[in-house]
């Protein structure tokens, strides 16, 4: 369950675009709205704006998404629960509101209208809405059994527009770039030649990198806005996680080929000579890993002794 929430100034325009007859629209729950039509539902959400006409955006709408896995348990009176336990969770409560039913996607999906403006006159709060709904929409996912959705793996790119489009492009080549490297300068170059372009952010005239953007088809995206994981930290981090593996296996395939018969007790001194006697050879696979490795090893056997 996940959702997707906006305001506004324009109260028919949310009505006209939520009961629009392409979408296949069912009205599942309301109150405080006179239902008529289109035209009288405006009319009662202007009417009680005008309690605090003060409020420029006094529109609330809100998109729950559910997966295609739940569809067959999810009839319109238990996506009408669900959506009314929500806004009461989010303190959505004593005020104008319809709920409606889409068909018109291969996901089920239900669109809340509600009024920013409460029975009294008041407005509706939304300090840290986004923070509390993505709270909430998981508690509830969990409380009613639904399918947890992957996230950003689970977005149709094809419906994107941009610059969500190349955001979520660049989601992807991330997510599959800093997984296989071990440093950032083997990261930059593969990610220029897939054509983006990345700028470090130091801390003020100094050389200490505090930030990274990515530039892809003219937009700029802050790491961490693309995804949490890719902020300048949670990457460096990965990299050298990466690098730290890429040694280990280093390490064990030299240990397998010296030792193949070695006993368990007695592996560790045998590694360290083993790998010692290997890496200062003359061997055409010795390189900058292999040598960061061998120095690595060292310390590690002084420390020990």
């Amino acid at each position: 369950m996940m959702a997707k929430i906006t305001k506004g100034s324009d109260f028919k325009g949310v009505v006209d675009y939520i009961l629009d007859k392409d979408k296949n629209a069912q009205v599942i729950a309301f109150d405080g709205l006179f239902m008529e039509n289109k035209d009288t539902i405006a009319m009662s959400f202007n009417v009680q704006w005008q309690m605090n006409s003060k409020v420029s955006k006094p529109v609330g709408h809100i998109a729950l998404s559910f997966s295609k896995e739940d569809e067959p348990r999810l009839t319109n009176r238990v996506m009408a629960g669900i959506a009314l336990e929500y806004m009461e969770r989010m303190g959505i409560r004593d005020t104008q509101f319809f709920i409606a039913r889409h068909f018109d996607k291969e996901h089920p999906h239900v669109h809340i209208a509600f009024n920013r403006i409460d029975n009294n006159g008041n407005t509706i709060s939304d300090r840290n809405e986004r923070l509390r709904s993505t709270r909430i929409c998981k508690e509830l996912t969990q409380k009613y059994g639904l399918h947890m959705a992957n996230g950003k793996d689970n977005v149709k790119r094809n419906r994107l527009k941009e610059p969500d489009r190349t955001k979520y492009e660049l989601y992807d080549i991330l997510k599959t770039e800093v997984g296989r490297c071990g440093n950032w300068n083997v990261l930059v170059a593969n990610l220029k030649r897939l054509g983006v372009e990345v700028h470090f952010k130091h801390k003020g005239r100094t050389n200490e990198i505090q930030g990274v953007v990515f530039i892809k088809n003219g937009y700029h995206f802050n790491g961490s806005k693309v995804d949490k994981r890719f902020s300048y930290s949670k990457i460096d981090a990965t990299l050298r996680r990466n690098r730290h593996e890429e040694r280990m296996g280093i390490t064990a395939k030299m240990y397998e080929v010296t030792t193949p018969s070695t006993s368990l007790n007695t592996a560790h001194g045998d590694l360290f000579n083993g790998s010692f006697g290997l890496l200062n050879s003359n061997s055409s696979s010795y390189n900058a890993a292999d040598a960061e490795a061998n120095q690595e090893m060292e310390r590690y056997s002084a420390e020990k002794k």
